[in-house]
């Protein structure tokens, strides 16, 4: 499924591509694509399994936040232009050419594969 699906909210899979041949990384994921479930995020949580992908988006907040949070901007294809890790409390810089935001608990996104230049897929 590419950047120009209709999303809608709900339970989808992130398929991040792995080196040298070996299977890919399939991660359990939410689309948050309503404006009511892009400013609810992942407020009120105090973890989360998998990852929450924000659409559209191009910046994220840790306000209200429970817990540390991996953050990757992308761009309209889906390639990862940057990943960041936030503490609660903080305001990320906007990416201008970031079209969706994907979160996670800190440290999962490095796990996963998920680092600047891959580019991940969405389907379900």
């Amino acid at each position: 499924m590419g950047s120009r699906q209709r999303w809608r909210d709900g339970a989808a899979e992130l398929v991040v591509p792995a080196g040298d041949g070996a299977a890919p990384v399939v991660v359990a994921l939410e689309i948050a694509r309503s404006y009511r479930a892009r400013t609810k995020g992942l407020l009120g949580r105090d973890g989360i399994e998998g990852a929450v992908l924000l659409t559209p988006a191009g910046s994220v907040h840790t306000f209200g936040m429970r817990f540390a949070i991996d953050v990757a901007y992308l761009d309209r294809g889906l390639r990862v232009i940057a990943v960041r890790t936030m503490r609660p409390g903080r305001l990320g810089l906007p990416r201008l050419t970031s079209r969706h935001v994907l979160e996670a608990q800190a440290g999962a996104m490095e796990g996963w594969g998920v680092r600047a230049g891959v580019r991940v897929t969405v389907r379900g």
